[in-house]
């Protein structure tokens, strides 16, 4: 970490938020007008909407992240994590990956540590349970999922074969049904290497509590979503829940037990708890309360985005919606972020902000090779796709999307040789543990056990 007599803008997250605004402030700030200094216990940013391609294979698990510090090289930034900030003397308090935690002043401040998944004390699922928020959950789901078909080929225990090939995800957004749908079309392509599994000996559950899924793209696409999974075999048990899942055992609300070694936990998210300790005010569900300026209330060197912030929705309320909030979505983060990065410009040389206003251009989702639905809004139209054509949309919005053209070429070029090459089906389930065969090899054999000395015999007198 270097010293510096400048301003200091500390960026608290070096997620999609972070991320963005980190580069727009250093695109519009001048030479030596501030150090930005961004903070996050990883070095790198996960482009979330990608997991579930990623659990699939269908893209390399590196080209869905971004480098920090590759990104953005004029940026300080640091690896670890903010405890606290302390607003009078206005110092936050870092604790990196190793050593002890030190104190970072700054001047300015944005606060963008994201979401993270929202559970629930169900006995099991700490234990069990499978999230779909990192890149490492996502290479872990697919590994789990290829070694149950390992298991369940060379088994001979009807009861363990049975429990392997159960996958049960709970949560019907977009993560979950886009999981759901990636994950079923992974096992069915493994399904054909084996002689003893066949995708009708699989079965794949999708829970959830609401009495639809896919709301985000509205009640008909909505529906056509689940008539399309429950064509291939998935069950779907909607105004239900799960109230345990101990030992792999799953019980839902409707009555419903199975055996399943796979439970995937994609039941929305909350914002991440660490922002009760920074001392701002939160609104009801703890998200950091915000004008619309993404100025945080009643300060003037705070701002806040994404999903752990409550912005209001200007374009929603002026169409007559009362106490409308932006969702959690990456079409809000990203145009967030920019207008948070010009406002924290403005303030910083004391020019009047923006309100961020932004009005819903509408949802794409993938559910597996050739499939997605879409729904495309334009002024009071909106346009409804399905199938191929909504996949396609699916893809091109998010490959854009994608922060860096680094990034959005090695996306499509995997997505190009897709076309050509047939979908990995390799488990490295043992990258869990990668020094566990070395460490076998190089332990110390144990001492062999010593022979008592054989009695002497009498001698002959």
């Amino acid at each position: 970490m270097s010293t510096t007599e400048r301003p200091r803008i500390l960026v608290v997250g070096g997620g999609y938020v972070g991320l963005y605004a980190a580069r727009r402030i250093l695109k519009k700030m001048r030479y030596g007008e501030a150090t930005v200094t961004v903070v996050d216990p990883r070095s790198y940013m996960t482009y979330q909407p990608f997991l579930p391609e990623a659990a699939a294979g269908s893209i390399s698990p590196r080209h869905v992240v971004v480098p920090l510090r590759r990104v953005l090289p004029k940026a300080e930034v640091l690896t670890g994590r903010v405890t606290t900030i302390d607003q009078d003397r206005k110092v936050a308090t870092v604790a990196p990956l190793v050593g002890e935690a030190y104190e970072l002043p700054f001047d300015y401040l944005v606060v963008a540590l994201g979401a993270i998944s929202r559970t629930f004390p169900i006995p099991g699922l700490a234990e069990q349970g499978i999230g779909m928020k990192g890149i490492e959950e996502a290479i872990g789901l697919r590994n789990h999922v290829l070694e149950q078909l390992d298991k369940a080929d060379s088994t001979t225990d009807e009861e363990v074969r049975r429990k392997a090939l159960t996958f049960v995800f709970v949560g019907g957004g977009f993560a979950g049904a886009e999981t759901v749908g990636e994950v079923e079309d992974l096992a069915r392509d493994a399904a054909k290497y084996y002689s003893n599994v066949k995708r009708e000996d699989m079965r794949f559950i999708l829970v959830d509590a609401a009495d639809k899924i896919l709301p985000e793209v509205g009640p008909k696409l909505g529906q056509y979503g689940k008539e399309h999974l429950e064509g291939r075999g998935v069950e779907i048990y909607l105004s239900t829940s799960m109230d345990s899942c101990v030992d792999g055992h799953v019980v839902l609300k409707n009555g419903l037990e199975v055996d399943s070694s796979t439970i995937v936990w994609t039941a929305g998210v909350k914002p991440n708890p660490a922002l009760a300790r920074y001392g701002l005010p939160l609104g009801p569900r703890g998200h950091v309360d915000t004008a619309a300026t993404l100025q945080v209330q009643g300060t003037d060197y705070i701002w806040a985005a994404g999903d752990n912030a409550q912005v209001p929705d200007l374009a929603a309320r002026k169409a007559g919606v009362e106490n409308a909030w932006c969702p959690p979505n990456a079409q809000h983060a990203l145009r967030q972020a920019k207008a948070l990065g010009d406002n924290l410009i403005s303030g910083m040389r004391g020019f009047p902000q923006k309100e961020y206003s932004h009005s819903n251009k509408g949802a794409v989702a993938g559910l597996g090779m050739h499939k997605g639905v879409a729904m495309i809004v334009m002024g009071k139209m909106k346009i409804k796709l399905r199938g191929r054509l909504a996949w396609y949309m699916h893809r091109g919005y998010h490959g854009m999307a994608m922060p860096t053209w680094n990034r959005k070429i090695r996306v499509f070029a995997d997505w190009t040789l897709q076309m050509f090459l047939k979908r990995e089906v390799v488990s490295l389930g043992a990258i869990e543990s990668p020094r566990e065969e070395f460490y076998e090899a190089a332990k110390p054999s144990p001492a062999p056990a010593v022979a008592a000395p054989a009695p002497e015999r009498a001698k002959a007198s």
